[in-house]
């Protein structure tokens, strides 16, 4: 049998950040911005309350994502429609590569031991009326 798991975050989809540098005396630190690492402790709490007491998976995996970014309340409303219609779709930030990667790194330890495990990844980013993205990851065996 093929475990599936899926789940929502909802909220507007941030996309993984560049880390920072921090000089510390005579050391250079790395780390994540704060923006990055609250979002994947976001996407984490989801992940852990959707796998409930299933441990994290160990075979190949196949993860879909789709993003929904909201229209910016800046648009007219014939912008809006044609948002919700799909004939203007979203080719600003935050980039669909950035979210993906920040929501394959939030599921680490929590969903799978690792990303190296995906090897199918199905990514799409759409218009709505509010922000969310939802998340399905299932094995992969074939």
């Amino acid at each position: 049998m093929t475990f599936m798991v899926t789940y929502m975050v909802e909220g507007n989809p941030i996309g993984k950040g560049r880390p920072k540098f921090a000089r510390r005396g005579n050391f250079v630190s790395t780390y994540t911005p704060t923006k990055t690492r609250d979002y994947e402790d976001l996407i984490k709490e989801a992940a852990l309350k959707a796998m409930g007491s299933t441990a994290p998976l160990e075979t190949p995996m196949a993860v879909a994502i789709y993003i929904t970014v909201p229209i910016p309340s800046s648009y007219s409303k014939k912008r809006r429609e044609a948002c919700l219609s799909g004939s203007e779709r979203p080719t600003k930030k935050p980039d669909i590569d950035n979210i993906a990667k920040c929501f394959l790194d939030a599921m680490n330890g929590v969903v799978y031991w690792d990303d190296t495990q995906v090897l199918s990844l199905h990514v799409i980013k759409v218009y709505g009326t509010v922000g969310m993205v939802e998340i399905m990851v299932r094995e992969d065996l074939e």
